[in-house]
């Protein structure tokens, strides 16, 4: 029998709209209550308040004091009330009510309907929900869908935002200024650079003002326009910047002088602009307008750990200062790894914790980065516990997490839910930096140690085995499977010939693929296709492509003499582009495009190798380079190659290396020297110098250019 402090509510009940404003909201909440119980829902604009049924009464109210973006669900003794100030957030309660009732969506195409008789709501109780945050966005392949944002309460930018994120180069195209009126653009290292504006340019101001005037025109309906930097770190350093930033703190003194000029030209609109690179600091001894939104973007966090004071004490203080300085902060979160969509990525744990402290230091919105529309590695778990923390980061994470992984794996539940804790409990054990642009090679000694993916597959293959008789199931599991397949084929480059590498070597000496290992990376391209796995990045290489460039690195094995040789640095690379430590450089393994992948990097000093070839009888030398100048990566300067003999160094060859020039490609490039008299020498070095300057076409303030190289050959031709 009932209890009497319950009302209950069966299909008997009607659904009341007190104006037409409630009416989509009831008839969403009668699609929903119509699919849980056998007979539908009857909507009237009526109350029966002389009877004795229950009724669910939907209001849009003036008169309950409601701020723009709360709402209550309340009862009496007989009846349920939705009340809201507007029609959005009266939806909202709508959907709060059906998770109260155990209704979920997972995902925008997985909706979770309980087969019911009845529904119950405690009597004479009144609930006041409101955002934790009051902007509130993700970039997940979901939250494209229109109803599965309205469901989780979520904003959207694309449609909100009449300029979005960097905007300089949508303001004033650099295409369209720079060549007839350079001084338009940021005189930066001593040149004019259209990555960025000058910010005391009085028709720089002119420019964009007619600009924003024309777009707002166009956008009226819009909340936000951007007005920020390019995604670089060039800023103007003319005369008058420069007094502009040693006024107000650094580059971000001009750019804020240069906003509040923007802002107060456009009193009634709301300007968004990116604290970001140069910008990350608040200005100092200037007051920002109260229409400007500083939207804060920290990207070199340790994803691994939640934020405070003793994990990331620089980070704090200046989200504290920020939240002083701005009238009104948004925080840019970056939830996944950008240079690897399909790798374990264990960053879950902190997200309650960072959210709470980003609410307590007066963040209003938040925007998390994902995937963007690409359904990456527990994409729908992500998303879904994401958009839970922005409107109550209070919710209880474990449950809510236990719950999504109940209604979304089934079964598999419990091998999933031992999967993601045991990926958390080894990146927290090994206390290293989890970063967005890291990937299954810098993890091999971490989270992604061989003995640590077996664990991990056999969890997996666990759940896979819970549902292998539900096909939609067992395809969630297949697609979890892709990120350890992906981990596995990039360590296998790594590693090379050795335990866990993609090589054997045959009966002649030469390398060969291992059995099977291509046929995989095949199916790995086919699965994501299917899934709608577009690309494996940022930006990055679709499936197949991939799939191309493995075949390319099959067939880019060498066998030489040089192998398993003992190598010395005489100068140390860099700590975190060492690989295989020397080995590298003789372990018949090429590195190919990734420059996390096999490749040696020296950045600020020059590489000096010395290899033990004790009189090995060879004639040719060929050291491989990587040539990248996005990432400030160039071909050196020059070489000079000696020989030791008779307890002296002996010049054998010294030449300059091809004069660079302007190449956004990655390529890798080779150079050789023939000589009759190595066989003579016991030890060769070679001395390789890099780079004295970044090219005028790369130069950043604090980059030096970095030479990387891999195999070093020998051979007898």
């Amino acid at each position: 029998m009932m209890a009497q402090s319950e009302i209950v509510i069966t299909e008997k009940n009607k659904i009341v709209t007190a104006s037409e404003n409630t009416e989509k909201a009831a008839k969403i909440l009668k699609i929903y209550l119509d699919k849980a119980f056998k007979k539908p829902f009857e909507i009237t604009s009526e109350s029966k308040k002389d009877n004795n049924s229950s009724e669910i009464i939907l209001e849009i109210s003036s008169t309950e004091n409601l701020k723009a973006n709360e709402f209550i669900i309340k009862s009496d003794t007989k009846s349920i009330y939705l009340i809201a100030p507007n029609q959005k957030y009266l939806r909202y309660a709508v959907y709060s009510l059906l998770e109260i009732w155990e209704f979920r969506k997972f995902t925008a195409a997985e909706t979770y309907i309980p087969n019911i008789t009845q529904v119950t709501f405690a009597k004479n109780t009144k609930k006041l929900e409101q955002p934790s945050f009051d902007y509130r966005a993700l970039f997940y392949p979901d939250c494209y869908d229109e109803d599965f944002r309205d469901w989780h309460k979520l904003d959207w930018q694309v449609d909100d935002f009449g300029i979005w994120g960097h905007s300089f180069t949508v303001l004033i195209p650099a295409k369209e200024y720079f060549k007839s009126n350079p001084k338009l653009f940021a005189l930066y290292e001593g040149e004019r650079n259209g990555e960025s504006l000058c910010m005391t340019n009085d028709t720089v101001v002119d420019l964009v003002e007619k600009k924003m005037a024309k777009i707002i025109a166009e956008t009226p309906n819009v909340q936000f326009y951007s007005v920020s930097q390019n995604d670089d770190v060039v800023y103007c350093e003319c005369t008058e910047c420069r007094k502009i930033n040693q006024k107000y703190g650094g580059p971000q003194g001009s750019l804020y002088y240069f906003l509040n000029k923007i802002a107060s030209h456009f009193p009634k609109t709301k300007i968004t602009t990116l604290a970001y690179l140069h910008t990350l600091k608040p200005p100092v001894n200037i007051k920002i307008e109260p229409n400007i939104y500083t939207i804060f973007c920290p990207i070199e966090l340790n994803r691994g750990k939640a934020i405070t004071a003793q994990n990331s004490p620089t980070f704090v203080k200046t989200l504290e200062n920020w939240s002083t300085a701005s009238p009104h902060l948004f925080l840019w979160d970056y939830t996944v790894q950008f240079s690897n969509y399909m790798s374990p990525f264990p960053n879950l744990e902190p997200f309650q914790s960072n959210y709470k402290f980003f609410k307590k230091n007066k963040v209003k919105g938040m925007f998390a980065q994902g995937y963007a529309d690409v359904p990456g590695d527990f994409s729908e778990l992500r998303q879904y516990l994401l958009a839970k923390l922005m409107w109550n980061t209070d919710i209880d994470l474990e449950a809510t997490t236990a719950d999504f992984l109940r209604g979304f794996y089934g079964k598999a539940a419990p091998f999933i839910e031992k999967y993601l804790n045991l990926l958390a409990n080894y990146q927290n054990k090994s206390n290293s930096n989890l970063d967005i642009y890291d990937g299954p090679v810098q993890a091999r000694n971490t989270f992604l140690t061989p003995e640590a993916m077996d664990q991990y597959d056999k969890l997996l293959e666990q759940a896979s085995s819970a549902v292998e008789a539900d096909s939609v199931l067992n395809l969630r599991i297949q697609k979890l499977r892709l990120a350890l397949e992906f981990a596995y084929f990039e360590q296998s480059k790594f590693y090379g010939k050795n335990q866990h590498g993609m090589f054997i070597v045959n009966n002649k000496g030469e390398k060969e693929v291992r059995e099977g290992l291509t046929e995989r990376v095949l199916k790995f391209s086919k699965t994501c296709n299917a899934l709608g796995i577009y690309e494996l990045s940022e930006g990055g290489l679709s499936p197949d492509n991939y799939y191309k460039e493995w075949l390319e690195i099959c067939k880019n094995t060498t066998t030489h003499l040089g192998e398993d040789l003992k190598v010395n640095f005489i100068t140390q690379p860099s700590n975190e582009f060492k690989g295989k430590g020397s080995y590298s450089l003789v372990d018949g393994n090429r590195g190919y495009k990734d420059f996390n992948i096999n490749w040696i990097g020296w950045y600020e000093n020059n590489p000096e190798i010395e290899i033990e070839t004790k009189n090995l009888n060879f004639n040719t030398l060929r050291i491989n380079f990587l040539s990248d100048q996005r990432h400030w990566i160039f071909t050196p300067k020059k070489i000079k190659v000696y020989g030791f003999k008779n307890q002296k160094w002996n010049l054998i060859k010294e030449e300059d290396f091809e004069i660079l020039t302007e190449n956004n490609e990655i390529t890798t490039k080779s150079w050789e020297l023939k000589n009759q008299s190595f066989s003579s020498f016991v030890k060769v070095e070679v001395i390789i110098e890099n780079q004295a300057e970044i090219p005028v076409w790369r130069k950043r303030k604090n980059k030096k250019p970095m030479v990387m190289l891999d195999e070093i050959e020998l051979y007898q031709k």
